[in-house]
């Protein structure tokens, strides 16, 4: 891999060794006073890989700020060689309001690489780009389900792209998403600059939860081995699957869910996943899974209205499936995929299906 010379992050030249805080300048408040993105740029005295860690680009989506914050703060890693940028927080604003958005409405993930004339969003997209993204070589970014949702831990990533599958493979996690991604995205754009650039989508908005924390700092450490930044060999997961196909489950009648599949649950085709039942209890709709396959996320928002989406599910064949539900059967109680998949559902109530239909006790 060829090399740049000088290091210049946010406008600061870094040399080996060094680590440093900065601040992104990219706004000023209605004071006149600069607002900034904090960045930790932390460089090994040896040159080698430079890779971005991002966290709420929307600013409601907090994981990525926990799972940062941890690395950095509980072990921080000891690089051998390399460079690490870390950006807990790129949506400022969206932080501050416990909003998605930043204050002109607009969804940062959709404009990049934004513009130095543009709207307040497309000028802290250009920012972060050019000041954050270009001068590495590899990136992961950190995102939540949307609201009244939750995902369970899948990596996303455009695996016609050699370096993107190998950062994919390295990370972990047992669920792999081919995917571009939509445009105006970091890491579609990332990707097409030449940064291979990957995102994890895992867990709820407005919440730092254990088990997503640590999916994520594995992840990060996986990837560091895999590019011999730091000691050590990654850590495989329980077992690791790509799809290329999802689907969504939606709601056929208004009513009130009472849920049997979990995050992470694997199903199989004509399984039942919830139960749509009217307010005083009687049984509207059973919603079914039309494949085999993974729940990757779910509503935990058990009122729906005609149309709405319930579960997300990833396809996988009949084949596939099989050797999915063998090894995760044969996997130890205390793996961190169950330990996720439990942690994400315990804000639902889960019921199962009795086999006349009726529902039984909470699981």
């Amino acid at each position: 891999m060829a090399r740049r010379k000088d290091l210049i992050i946010a406008g600061h030249k870094i040399p080996p060794g060094e680590v440093r805080d900065l601040q992104l300048p990219f706004s000023e408040s209605y004071l006149g006073t600069p607002v900034g993105v904090p960045v930790r740029v932390i460089r090994a005295p040896a040159d080698g890989p430079r890779l971005f860690i991002t966290g709420a680009i929307h600013g409601d989506e907090l994981s990525g700020v926990g799972i940062i914050r941890d690395l950095l703060y509980d072990k921080p890693p000891e690089l051998l060689r390399g460079t690490i940028v870390c950006v807990p927080v790129v949506n400022v604003y969206g932080l501050e309001h416990h909003s998605r958005y930043l204050p002109d409405r607009r969804d940062l993930n959709r404009c990049f690489p934004g513009s130095p004339d543009g709207s307040v969003t497309s000028r802290l997209a250009h920012a972060v780009f050019e000041q954050i993204v270009r001068p590495c070589d590899y990136g992961i970014d950190f995102h939540n389900a949307a609201i009244r949702r939750t995902n369970y831990p899948n990596v996303r990533a455009d695996l016609r792209v050699a370096e993107v599958k190998r950062l994919a493979r390295a990370f972990g996690s047992e669920i792999i998403v081919d995917a571009k991604g939509p445009d105006g995205s970091l890491r579609k754009t990332a990707v097409a600059a030449g940064v291979a650039t990957i995102i994890l989508e895992a867990g709820e908005i407005w919440k730092n939860e254990p088990g997503v924390v640590e999916v994520g700092v594995r992840g990060i450490l996986n990837v560091l081995k895999n590019l011999e930044m730091i000691e050590g060999k990654p850590e495989p997961p329980v077992f690791q699957i790509t799809v290329g196909e999802t689907t969504w489950v939606r709601a056929e009648r208004g009513g009130f869910l009472s849920f049997h599949a979990r995050p992470g649950e694997i199903v199989a085709a004509g399984q039942a996943l919830a139960t749509n039942n009217s307010i005083f209890g009687r049984e509207r709709q059973t919603l079914v899974s039309p494949v085999h396959g993974i729940v990757l996320g779910m509503t935990t928002m058990p009122a729906v209205k005609p149309g709405e989406p319930v579960y997300h599910i990833a396809i996988l064949t009949e084949r596939r499936y099989e050797e999915v539900k063998r090894r995760f059967e044969a996997s130890p109680a205390g793996a961190l995929y169950r330990r996720v998949q439990r942690d994400l559902a315990t804000n639902i109530v889960l019921q199962e299906r009795a086999s006349n239909g009726a529902c039984e006790g909470a699981a």
